[in-house]
């Protein structure tokens, strides 16, 4: 622990420095874009000034609907992360460890519905943020944990550029914590010391970008001091600064000399440690650099609760920028506030018109009504059916209104056509399409609106390749000793089964050591995985019947959306292994054999018929050009004795062909009478026997 007063005071000046130089207009920015997304679109000024006028405020929430939809396509479209050999002293069998390790920590931390919450502060913010650090809640091992940030709590270093957080300077996040949780964390000495600094930590206290926090409650007031002491430890009143910032350190690093690749030594090593490594490989040497290194601040107040080197190579803070272009990001709904809020106006202006249309208003005479005053006729004078008693008909006169002006309906239309616009959702991806459009060329129009989220979604998997890479570091360092875990092998089934890593082999070899290798990050993109087994149904199906594939049912079953698939598969499953169905197999396998040998008997038959004709017209052509010799006959006899055992071979295979027929059509006899014996004795199993009437002893 430290308690440098100086350090706390340094740590909020970089904090009102990063807070003043473009994170306040962020959070401004940020809390319009979230206020028109939940539909809370007009000022407060407007809204009252409307409001005296008698005039209509209408919100036509389209970015909503359009966020919606942008939303499903990330959803319906998963990102795969897997990773493979880069250099030596990596395997194959290592990589694919780590890749069921990802799978198993996105598992456990729910990574699909944290990424899809990080996407929408993206849309809608232009920033979404992981933290990714090693938890102990659940094991004392330690495993990785994945949350979502609050994006107005996060300050990036202003002076940065780039997308990869590795290169910012430092990155501040900024939580309220209650006196609990900060004894919890940090322990109670601090808790003892937070405790009566609570009411007096201005300038600590809230300022600008706090006066609205994100919470299910109302917004926080600077009246905790007045509140109940029995409740105030529960209350959120300390402002905690986490600080991961850059500093330089000088320290020894590994030298691969053949190579020249630099590594640092790992922590904790002493010199003995490094010299026994050096001894058993030559190939290596050490040399001392001055490299940055990220250093942790925690502070509250102008107390210092941690200062120490991070236990990681990088940030625990890993960005998500829909889009990006050096320094500046850029969500979705910023650039739809403006049509967003032309068409609220002009809608609300059309109804402003034919409200006028139906009450435009009387000229009367005065002192003309008789059923009514001129204060009543101001207020029922729109109502339908209304009557007025006068004592002249000409005593009253309703004013013509205006005319709805051409183009205001138009105005309207264009409003709405520049949200599909510059949102890049038209008609086609939302499913709204005209009747007339081709299913074809709604497709390929559909496609063609995918194109607009490439962007948006290259910057995704960006951020999954961060992501990855921080897990892996996470993974490399501190996931050392042997564990077991549990990885799913067959969803279908909810089969899973134990995978140990890390695991000292009798010989005392470390079996998928986690430790060694340099591994390479891989991201791909597949659908979800209900649209996956649609699509996979479809295929197969279509492979089946068009290309007369012999695809397996299992495969048809498994893809398609049957409930208890795994109880479909396993009943087809035993069927097929039956008796029955094992002599029907038989038999199958049995007629397919006659029938080869039978086209095989009838090709031969035919093509010693042939030949021997052949033979016979070259005889006769023969004998008529000029005698046979003694010596040609014996041969022609030969051959005709050749050719006539080959008939009767074939007259033989035609017998046993019949003979296999009668065999095949006994086996057939024989496996229905068994078949029938089966069924019969499944009917008896779940025939309920009789009941015994009970007979009264008289």
């Amino acid at each position: 622990m430290a308690d440098n007063r100086e350090l706390a005071l340094e740590t909020w000046w970089r904090y009102q420095y990063l807070r003043d130089n473009g994170h306040l207009k962020y959070v401004q920015k940020v809390k319009k874009c979230e206020n028109f997304f939940a539909g809370v679109q007009w000022e407060k000024a407007d809204l009252e000034t409307l409001k005296q006028q008698r005039r209509p405020a209408l919100t036509i929430n389209k970015i909503l609907s359009t966020l919606s939809n942008i939303t499903g396509e990330q959803i319906f479209n998963r990102t795969e992360v897997s990773f493979r050999p880069r250099r030596a002293g990596a395997t194959e069998e290592t990589a694919e460890a780590l890749t069921r390790i990802f799978m198993q920590i996105a598992d456990n931390n729910q990574l699909q519905w944290v990424r899809t919450d990080i996407y929408m502060d993206g849309l809608i913010g232009s920033r979404g943020f992981f933290d990714c650090r090693l938890g102990f809640s659940d094991s004392l091992q330690g495993e990785a944990r994945i949350t979502q940030l609050n994006p107005k709590n996060v300050l990036i270093d202003s002076d940065a550029s780039t997308y990869d957080p590795d290169g910012w300077n430092d990155v501040i996040i900024t939580k309220w914590l209650s006196l609990d949780e900060i004894e919890m964390v940090y322990g109670e000495e601090w808790r003892k010391k937070l405790e009566n600094q609570t009411a007096e930590m201005t300038p600590y206290s809230y300022d600008e970008s706090d006066w609205e926090r994100d919470q299910f409650g109302s917004p926080p007031s600077e009246t905790h001091a007045f509140m109940d002491p029995s409740s105030q430890p529960k209350l959120r009143v300390v402002r905690v600064l986490e600080r991961q910032w850059k500093k330089l350190h000088n320290r020894e690093h590994f030298v691969h000399i053949p190579t020249g690749e630099i590594r640092e030594i790992p922590e904790g090593w002493t010199p003995e440690d490094t010299v026994a490594f050096l001894e058993q490989n030559d190939e290596y040497t050490t040399i001392k650099r001055t490299t940055p290194r990220i250093r942790w601040t925690v502070c509250a107040g102008r107390e210092v609760l941690h200062d120490d080197w991070s236990p990681y190579n990088h940030f625990t803070v890993v960005p998500f920028f829909p889009y990006f272009r050096r320094g500046k990001t850029i969500g979705l709904v910023e650039n739809l506030l403006g049509p967003q809020e032309l068409l609220n106006k002009v809608s609300s202006q059309e109804l402003h018109v034919v409200n006028t249309t139906a009450n435009s208003g009387w000229k009367i005479k005065a002192d003309s009504l008789r059923n009514m005053s001129a204060a009543e006729l101001e207020e029922r004078g729109a109502q339908t059916g209304i009557v007025l008693e006068l004592e002249d008909i000409n005593d009253a006169e309703k004013i013509q209104p205006n005319q709805i002006p051409t183009g205001l309906e138009r105005v309207s239309y264009k409003a709405e056509e520049h949200i599909k616009t510059i949102s890049g959702v038209p008609d086609a991806a939302t499913g709204f399409s005209r009747e007339d459009v081709s299913a074809k060329a709604l497709k390929a129009n559909q496609v063609r609106a995918n194109a607009n989220f490439a962007v948006v979604q290259d910057n995704l998997n960006r951020t999954d390749y961060f992501l990855a890479r921080s897990l892996l570091d996470i993974v490399q360092t501190y996931y050392t000793e042997e564990r077991l875990m549990y990885i799913t092998t067959d969803p279908l089934r909810m089969k899973s089964e134990p995978f140990k890593v890390n695991e000292v082999s009798p010989e005392g070899e470390i079996l998928k050591d986690l430790t060694l290798g340099e591994y390479d990050i891989v991201v791909t993109n597949q659908p979800d995985r209900d649209t996956l087994e649609d699509s996979t149904f479809a295929q197969a199906a279509e492979m089946r019947k068009e290309l007369n594939v012999n695809i397996p049912d299992s495969v048809l079953i498994q893809s398609s959306r049957l409930p208890d698939k795994a109880k479909v598969i396993e009943a087809i499953q035993a069927e097929a292994n039956s008796e029955a169905a094992q002599q029907e197999q038989q038999l199958a396998r049995a007629e397919r054999e006659a029938n080869v040998k039978a086209t095989l008997s009838g090709a031969n038959r035919d093509d010693a018929d042939s030949q021997l004709k052949q033979i016979k017209a070259q005889q006769d052509a023969a004998n008529l050009r000029s005698p046979v010799s003694p010596e040609a006959q014996l041969r022609v006899e030969a051959d005709l004795a050749g050719r006539k055992y080959d008939t009767d071979m074939n007259a033989m295979l035609e017998r046993e062909k019949m003979q296999y027929g009668l065999t095949i059509e006994q086996m057939r006899l024989e496996a229905a009478k068994a078949k029938q014996a089966q069924q019969a004795k499944k009917a008896k199993a779940k025939k309920p026997e009789p009941k015994k009437e009970k007979t009264s002893a008289k």
